[in-house]
């Protein structure tokens, strides 16, 4: 039986990494940072990167955006 391997998303926040749970192994990536924007809202606008795999686990880091005006 295949059993895939866990998935942990991280987002930079003040040069700390907070290690984000996986909610949901069915739910992709994009959903997963929807999700969470409503308590991290500078997820709003983020991409990731990964996976990477790592110690048995895939992770994905979140990467935001910053805009610009002009």
């Amino acid at each position: 039986m295949f059993t895939p391997m866990p998935r942990v998303f991280i987002l930079k926040r003040n040069n700390n990494e907070i290690e984000l749970s996986d909610p949901n192994i069915d739910l992709p990536p994009k959903a997963v940072r929807d999700l969470y924007s409503a308590t991290y809202p500078e997820l709003t606008t983020a991409t990731f990167e990964g996976p990477v795999p790592k110690d048995g686990k895939l992770i994905f880091k979140f990467v935001p955006t910053i805009g610009t005006k002009g």
